[in-house]
C-alpha cells in the first residue's frame, strides 16, 4: 500500500515556459505575432455590438489564456491600444494594418482574449460558448440553407424564405 500523498505532493510543479509548446498568430501585415501557450484555455463567439463595430463583422470568435501563457513574440512596437472608458474594456491591435490583437476586460485582470483569426493552426479548444446573443443582429448567418450561385465559383446564396400571406386587419 502506498502511502497518501500531502497536500502540498499532490500539486503539480508549474512547467518551465521552455517546457510548453506554444502557437502563434500574426496580424494582418505580419508585423505582430502573438505566441500563445497550448492548448487556449476556451473558446467563444462574441456578439456584441462593441464586439461586432471593432472587427467590421457580425460576430468575432476569440480564445482565451492567462496573461502568463501570452506574449507578443514579434512587432510590439507595432501595438496600439484603445482603452473603451464606458465599459473599462481594452482593445489592442496592429497601427499597421488596423487588426485587433488583443482584448482585455475589467472583470478578468488575469486573463487576455485573442481573435482565433490570427491563428492557421489549431487552438486546442472549440468555440462552444456565444456571448452578447441579446445584442446580435437579425442578418447574421444563423445556418440558413443555402446553395452554389450560378455562374459565380465560391458564392453562396439563401435559398428565399416562403413569404407569409399577408392577413387584413380586423373589419375588413
Amino acid at each position: 500500500m502506498r502511502p497518501r500523498k500531502t497536500a502540498a505532493e499532490d500539486r503539480l510543479p508549474k512547467p518551465k515556459r521552455a517546457d510548453l509548446k506554444e502557437i502563434e498568430g500574426a496580424c494582418v501585415c505580419g508585423e505582430i505575432v502573438v505566441a500563445v501557450v497550448y492548448p487556449a484555455f476556451w473558446a467563444w463567439h462574441d456578439h456584441s455590438k462593441a464586439t461586432r463595430r471593432a472587427h467590421g463583422a457580425a460576430y468575432a470568435t476569440f480564445i482565451g489564456a492567462y496573461k502568463s501563457r501570452v506574449r507578443i513574440a514579434k512587432g510590439e512596437q507595432f501595438l496600439s491600444r484603445f482603452l473603451n472608458k464606458t465599459t473599462g474594456t481594452t482593445r489592442s491591435f496592429c497601427a499597421r494594418c488596423g487588426t485587433q490583437v488583443l482584448y482585455e476586460r475589467p472583470h478578468a485582470p488575469r486573463w487576455i482574449n485573442i481573435p482565433r483569426a490570427l491563428f492557421d493552426t489549431r487552438t486546442g479548444r472549440e468555440p462552444r460558448y456565444h456571448v452578447g446573443l441579446d445584442e446580435s443582429v437579425e442578418w447574421e448567418y444563423r445556418g440558413e440553407a443555402v446553395k452554389p450561385l450560378k455562374g459565380y465559383p465560391g458564392v453562396m446564396i439563401e435559398r428565399p424564405r416562403k413569404k407569409k400571406p399577408i392577413e387584413p386587419p380586423d373589419g375588413f
